[in-house]
């Protein structure tokens, strides 16, 4: 009898939890952490700085995975295909996992295509700072896009495991971040 109702109880206790939201990363309009990181363009690493890169403009900045996944290539492709249009409005775009360097180097070329940065957080320090370690395999970061203004806060985020939104998600949220003023 007492194992029916513990059974019960479980569940039920399962399916509040899923009930809850998603544990959200970092809210609009909070300031983000400045970070620098091994990162890797066209196979060839350097040293990335988001404070650098926020100096030019707006930063799209999304956490994935695990490099050469189906789902993370899927996504990188994707962006890849899509940097002209960030760029356009001022916008880099910048990933970042957990992988070590060597791998990104070579995710980097294949899945990237030479197109934009992935940078290698192995010791999950950028990944935890953004809220973006995934609650169930805490070894990975979670599928997690931000649009960061150029004053250094969120203007927007978008958390799906689904590879599939987080491109025209983040092209939107970009096209509407208010224009700096022109000189006169």
């Amino acid at each position: 009898m007492a194992r029916p109702i513990l059974s019960r109880i479980a569940l039920m206790s399962v399916a509040a939890l899923m009930a809850l939201p998603a544990s959200a990363a970092l809210d609009i309009g909070d300031p983000v952490p400045k970070f620098t990181a091994n990162a890797a363009l066209g196979g060839k690493t350097f040293r990335y700085s988001l404070a650098e890169a926020l100096a030019k403009g707006p930063v799209v900045l999304y956490f994935f995975p695990a490099a050469d996944s189906s789902d993370c290539s899927i996504e990188a492709h994707a962006f890849a295909e899509a940097v002209d249009q960030f760029a356009a409005l001022g916008a880099t775009v910048i990933g970042v996992s957990a992988d070590d360097i060597g791998t990104l180097s070579k995710f980097s070329v294949k899945s990237c295509q030479s197109r934009f940065p992935v940078a290698s957080d192995e010791a999950k320090t950028v990944i935890n700072g953004f809220d973006a370690l995934m609650q169930t395999r805490p070894d990975f970061a979670n599928r997690l896009s931000y649009v960061i203004a150029p004053n250094g806060t969120v203007a927007y985020y978008y958390q799906n495991l689904n590879p599939d939104k987080h491109v025209e998600r983040t092209l939107n949220a970009v096209r509407a971040l208010p224009r700096p003023a022109s000189p006169r």
